[in-house]
């Protein structure tokens, strides 16, 4: 649910008394605003008597409570053997928990206009709640039963798998999911980052009841837990709700499995053969992490190259001067255990060597010359003004908070981010672009018929998919 931005000013108006007994009051000074104290959002942070850390922005414009959570783990913690154990049970938390059969909290869900919700990432495991103040009570305490004690029915078990299974059978077909699997299961060789998320027919045949069971009690560890708050609700209901839903739950659990990882296959041209019009293709090379001194000027770098839209130079050179793509964009991927700069578009099979050999040169391009003061200005422009366009609701916020809890920054940071930006110099960039923009290290992923190509690997099949063993 949209509301009003936390930093939109609020037109007060008043009554002027001419009466000398009110002039004598003392003045009570109100708190100014977070937009008044020259800050973006005003978070305040604190511990729970359970030990949760909280960061909460307060906000009365509308009767909204906004809560966005992460567990260390993810899909880096499924079994040995069984990807999609995650992810199985990312969909199946609301499918009853406790006594509350699974169509009846479904319903409790619906009938109160509640939002809950669950995602298995890579390096984590991510909740969101959403609800309206009235039914906060409501709302903690299904959280809290889904988290502690989820049914697991073997019905809903079923149900689940076959609609996980259907959706893998599905993406087998699909040339865009097809070369991301590609990309991953080869960059990633040997990792679990490598292995498919929503698993492969082979591991939902495979995954049990106590599986599900298994990975909830080693996640949902209060240790590895990351908090953030935004809407009408004060610090002290803020910290109690928290406890209600989380207070209960492990101190410690499974330690994630670290150790950060060098993207493999660097410089290699990868095809996976697809009888399809279209090539799709993934680009990657080792990126840079969240914490490096660099990092606000590889944003900067990446939003002149490829990730500023019609803006980038991919987009104006590959598409709007040669008409060789429809679509192409750059990323930075800051991952807890690897860091990957990637690009990725599609172009005919007749053009797609063309459109390959333009954004080599473009990369190359960039890592000897840098950007100009124009496109450095502009990219400021654009990624700090756009910072409180993402904002405008107790969820946008929440979420946005959340993800800098993940990125080990501090509260204050979402106020310093755009002064952050604003030091990077030219200089700045282009020590960063020949730090990262090595085109001779480029590992290109094809799916398709790519004409003029010779690939230094063929696959058979998509890397990390396994069919179930026939009895």
């Amino acid at each position: 649910m949209t509301i009003r931005p936390l930093f939109m000013t609020l037109a007060l108006c008043g009554f002027l008394f001419a009466a000398p007994a009110l002039a004598e009051k003392p003045q009570v000074e109100k708190p100014q605003t977070a937009q008044q104290q020259g800050k973006i959002l005003d978070v305040k942070t604190f511990k729970t008597k359970s030990g949760v850390e909280v960061w909460l922005v307060s906000d009365k414009t509308v009767p909204v409570i906004s809560m966005d959570f992460s567990f260390e783990g993810g899909l880096v913690n499924d079994p040995d053997g069984k990807p999609g154990v995650a992810r199985l049970v990312s969909i199946m938390l609301d499918e009853g928990a406790g006594n509350i059969r699974s169509q009846e909290f479904q319903a409790k869900l619906s009938d109160n206009a509640i939002q809950l919700g669950f995602t298995a990432g890579r390096d984590a495991f991510y909740g969101q709640l959403r609800t309206l103040k009235e039914h906060r009570e409501l709302a903690f305490d299904l959280l809290q039963l889904a988290l502690a004690h989820p049914r697991f029915d073997a019905d809903a078990i079923e149900r689940m798998r076959n609609a996980n299974v259907a959706q893998i059978q599905h993406d087998l077909g699909d040339p865009a999911w097809l070369v991301a699997r590609a990309f991953n299961g080869m960059v990633f060789e040997g990792h679990p980052y490598g292995l498919p998320g929503a698993g492969h027919l082979a591991s939902m045949a495979a995954i049990t009841r106590q599986d599900l069971v298994d990975y909830t009690a080693s996640q949902f560890v209060r240790s590895g837990l990351k908090l953030a708050i935004a809407g009408d609700i004060t610090e002290d209901e803020a910290a109690r709700l928290v406890d209600k839903a989380f207070g209960a739950l492990p101190a410690e659990g499974e330690s994630e499995k670290s150790g950060f990882f060098l993207p493999k296959y660097t410089g290699k041209t990868i095809l996976f053969p697809l009888n399809t019009p279209q090539t799709q293709i993934n680009i990657g090379a080792a990126g840079i992490p969240r914490d490096d001194k660099d990092w606000h000027a590889a944003v900067i770098m990446n939003y002149i190259l490829g990730g500023g839209s019609f803006d980038a130079r991919l987009m104006r050179e590959i598409r709007e001067k040669r008409g060789l793509t429809y679509g192409i964009y750059s990323s930075l991927q800051s991952m807890r255990q690897t860091a990957l700069l990637t690009a990725g578009f599609a172009a005919s099979n007749e053009k797609a060597k063309e459109a390959i050999d333009v954004l080599k040169d473009e990369w190359k391009r960039m890592a000897e010359e840098g950007a100009t003061e124009v496109e450095i200005t502009d990219a400021k422009a654009y990624l700090t003004g756009s910072l409180l366009l993402e904002l405008t609701s107790t969820g946008d916020i929440s979420s946005t908070l959340n993800g800098l809890q993940r990125d080990g920054l501090d509260a204050d940071y979402i106020n310093r981010r755009n002064a952050e930006l604003m030091k990077v110099t030219p200089e700045d960039v282009k020590r960063v672009a020949q730090r990262l923009l090595k085109a001779d290290e480029l590992t290109i992923v094809m799916v398709g018929k790519p004409e003029g190509i010779k690939p230094d690997i063929l696959l058979d099949r998509p890397p990390g998919m396994k069919e179930p063993e026939k009895k």
